[in-house]
């Protein structure tokens, strides 16, 4: 049977028979860190993260409020509990303490009961918040996905049923122009059918490490035209303005993976022109912001006057499985998986992506990618 991890604690005091008698009331319980000073003790915590923290106030150089307010500063340890060890029974210093973010005080001399019951406590209320967030992020998860698994029905079955309904209506067709139309319709729709296959392929490569990158060169001149022979019928028909400004590096030749890159433009651009309404403008761009002998990193960026997005549901757009709203997935389609396979792509090719963007006034996602120059 495997071994229960114990909890852990780190003892800060400069005198080492504090130390001492306190490792030995908790160690029977607790895996024991300790730290003679207030730096020592900042980089353990941060090293180490342990379950609670006992704190002395009185130290040479660094004392406890110094180091208890670096420790809040933290991103890896401002969560730690923190309770003060000390000699100065008043109620200023116990205030001020309190007012820093301690959870409680254990005076000097130790009483080995008093010490663990008030570490015990505070252990336990953590454990039940970390067992409560556990439980919410696991149903929050669950519910994620079976919002996506019914998302995913519905944009699978959509183009499928256009399909076989086109396919019907056509074998009866005798008209050339209503025939032509009919297999533009049945084009589009195998389009965007085999887009979503090749999106839930791409989230299972991802979730399972198997996402590759290949390794070839290729002119970035193709790729963008390419780019651009695909959408910019689109874009037409919504008589949406579409400009590019891609002149600095027209001429590149590089070494990487062609067609992943190429992937990354093309969702941020159909996104861009799906989210715009007609007559919008949308603009790409591109220029090399970092070079070497041997490696370029470029920026892209891609830019609309469209509907924008708020600001609390950027910080989850780029989630697998998260869209920003549900009404306007409704409309417009789509159903979260491209721009949480672009992020996972700019990441292998040693890049970022970001956004800015304001409700009502558009949107611009950016992002870059170091490659070999060709």
């Amino acid at each position: 049977m495997a071994e229960t991890k114990k909890n852990s604690v780190l003892i800060v005091d400069d005198e080492d028979i504090n130390v001492i008698i306190l490792t030995n009331i908790l160690e029977s319980e607790y895996t024991v860190y300790s730290s003679s000073s207030g730096q020592d003790a900042i980089e353990t915590a941060e090293e180490r993260l342990p379950d609670i923290i006992l704190l002395d106030i009185v130290m040479p150089g660094m004392d406890g409020y110094a180091v208890i307010t670096a420790l809040k500063k933290s991103e890896k340890t401002k969560d730690i509990p923190v309770i003060f060890i000390t000699g100065l029974n008043d109620a200023e210093n116990e205030k001020k303490g309190l007012a820093l973010g301690a959870l409680d005080y254990i005076t000097k001399p130790f009483t080995p009961e008093i010490v663990r019951f008030r570490v015990h406590n505070q252990i336990k209320t953590l454990d039940q918040i970390r067992l409560l967030t556990e439980k919410e992020l696991v149903e929050q998860n669950r519910r994620v996905r079976m919002d996506f698994l019914s998302r995913m029905s519905h944009e699978l079955l959509t183009p499928m049923n256009a399909i076989m309904g086109i396919t019907q209506v056509l074998k009866t067709a005798d008209d050339p122009n209503d025939i032509e139309m009919y297999h533009e319709k049945i084009d589009a729709a195998s389009s965007q059918l085999l887009e979503l296959i090749h999106g839930l392929l791409d989230v299972s490569g991802n979730k399972e490490d198997a996402f590759k990158l290949e390794n070839a060169t290729f002119a970035l001149k193709a790729v963008l035209r390419n780019v651009l022979d695909k959408l910019s019928c689109i874009a037409r028909k919504k008589q949406q303005s579409l400009d590019f400004d891609v002149a600095p590096v027209i001429r590149l030749t590089l070494i990487g993976d062609e067609e992943r890159l190429a992937q990354v433009i093309m969702n941020l651009l159909s996104n861009a022109i799906k989210f715009t309404p007609e007559h919008g403008q949308i603009s790409v761009s591109a220029r090399a912001v970092d070079e070497d002998n041997e490696t370029i990193t470029l920026q892209f960026e891609v830019s609309d006057n469209g509907i924008g997005i708020s600001k609390e549901q950027q910080s989850s757009i780029f989630n697998l499985f998260e869209q920003a709203d549900e009404s306007v997935t409704r409309k417009h389609g789509g159903v979260g998986l491209g721009l949480s396979i672009s992020k996972r792509i700019i990441e292998m090719m040693d890049g970022n992506i970001w956004l800015e963007s304001e409700p009502g006034k558009g949107s611009k996602f950016a992002f870059t990618c170091r490659m070999k120059k060709g």
